[in-house]
């Protein structure tokens, strides 16, 4: 079977590229129903961020007004964008230390919210963070564009996304002119605006499994043989790191059909697949691959699963991809967390933490600590707010918030099977 002018894998050599079998482009992997299992601390996780990205989010809108400050009344109806499960205004007024409540100038009776000098303090520390790693951005929303099948992707979809790819709240306005080689605002078929790739990088077209395998090989002195070196001499596929729930791993079962799925070939997510069966194993392993490198280039690894559905078409995934999720609970953790259903990777993730640290996630945890300290201490906060100034303009405001991860590493699993195959039945 031929695939066209364009290169199946690019990371090897033409020579050393190994045709496909028609094995391969069959159903031979054994059907493995699997239950669902939950996972606490990561729960535990994505509650924590919904409300730090709610904050976040009403901190950019009140700095977005032209009267520094929010009524109660413009906000009540927010609860629902902004994913949270209480009303807007008994969120907002849980964190004291971030948000001031006063009465309106003209209306006493309404209440009105405006930042604090904290919360301000934040806000200039996160602009410099977006300005110190502007390259990165770029280098990742080139990314994003590159998998999709026309190299460009809705704004719609992409604001909805902003916050978990680390994108600054103007960049729409602002990051995209200063790149007119890059990238171009161009009206889609549907008529919404998109944003379409002008300049394609190979450099960038190496995904998140390839570049860790190269840093094992790295690794590996002499003549040690690794999986990279064997791939690129078309011997075997790239294997996914998989991390099961307790039990899982030593069923033979599982471990049989695993075994069978990592033997597949590897297929980046920057190539054309349209040579691919869409009803093949490869397929499969494709979609498995597009969607572990869509959640690798994210801040913390994670995102909503509605988000990757508005990205169907453009990232060239079946109409029922969101199974996979709960197929390969080695590789994907689906919460039903905050009334949503979030997709997290599991290798983002060790003992309750994150395993790679940004500047931004960093600075999300400086602002966690402030919220929380307004929430435990209530008004009392308020008068800390000095205090918390200076610990978190001199890094300090998370050493706390450290432990109190640490505290939290043990991970419980309980069986909850039936609540997740209806939700992951659910399809648009």
């Amino acid at each position: 079977m031929r695939w066209g002018s364009k290169q199946l894998f690019s990371f090897l050599k033409p020579n050393q590229i190994q045709p496909l079998t028609q094995t391969q482009q069959s159903r031979t992997l054994v059907k493995v129903r699997l239950k669902w299992v939950k996972n606490r601390s990561l729960d535990h996780i994505i509650d924590i961020h919904t409300d730090i990205k709610a904050a976040s989010l009403l901190k950019d809108a009140i700095f977005r007004s032209s009267t520094g400050y929010l009524t109660s009344k413009s906000i009540a109806d927010w609860q629902k964008l902004f994913g949270l499960t209480v009303p807007t205004l008994r969120f907002i007024r849980r964190y004291p230390t971030l948000f001031q409540e006063f009465p309106h100038p003209k209306y006493p009776s309404l209440s009105c919210f405006k930042l604090t000098n904290i919360a301000l303090n934040l806000h200039n520390q996160e602009q410099l963070v977006y300005q110190n790693c502007e390259s990165e951005i770029v280098e990742r929303l080139c990314r994003v564009l590159m998998m999709t099948r026309e190299k460009m992707v809705p704004f719609q979809s992409l604001h909805h996304l902003k916050w978990d790819l680390g994108l600054p709240d103007d960049f729409d306005r602002n990051l995209i002119r200063k790149y007119p080689d890059c990238f171009r605002v161009v009206k889609g078929s549907n008529g919404l605006a998109c944003l379409k790739l002008l300049k394609w990088d190979d450099e960038f077209a190496v995904s998140a499994l390839q570049r860790g395998k190269e840093d094992q090989d790295l690794s590996v002195s002499g003549n040690g043989e690794t999986e990279l070196r064997r791939f690129k001499r078309g011997q075997s596929g790239l294997a996914f790191t998989m991390s099961f729930p307790r039990g899982y791993g030593a069923q033979k079962k599982v471990k049989a059909w695993m075994d069978e799925f990592q033997k597949l070939p590897y297929i980046s997510p920057y190539e054309d697949c349209r040579g691919i069966d869409p009803n093949s194993d490869l397929m499969e392993k494709r979609v498995v691959g597009v969607l572990h490198e869509f959640l690798s280039l994210t801040i913390y690894k994670k995102t909503k699963r509605n988000y990757l559905r508005s990205l169907r078409e453009e990232l060239n995934l079946p109409h029922k991809f969101t199974r996979i999720f709960t197929r390969y609970p080695g590789i994907f953790y689906l919460s039903l967390k905050c009334k949503t259903t979030t997709v997290a990777l599991r290798e983002g993730y060790r003992r309750g933490k994150l395993v790679d640290h940004s500047p931004l996630s960093k600075l999300r945890d400086k602002f966690y600590y402030v919220m929380r300290t307004g929430l435990i201490y209530r008004n009392k906060g308020v008068d800390m707010i000095p205090e918390l100034d200076s610990l978190v303009a001199d890094d300090g405001a998370t050493d706390q918030d450290k432990s109190e991860e640490e505290e939290d590493e043990e991970v419980c699993y309980t069986d909850g099977s039936s609540e997740m195959e209806g939700a992951s039945s659910e399809e648009d």
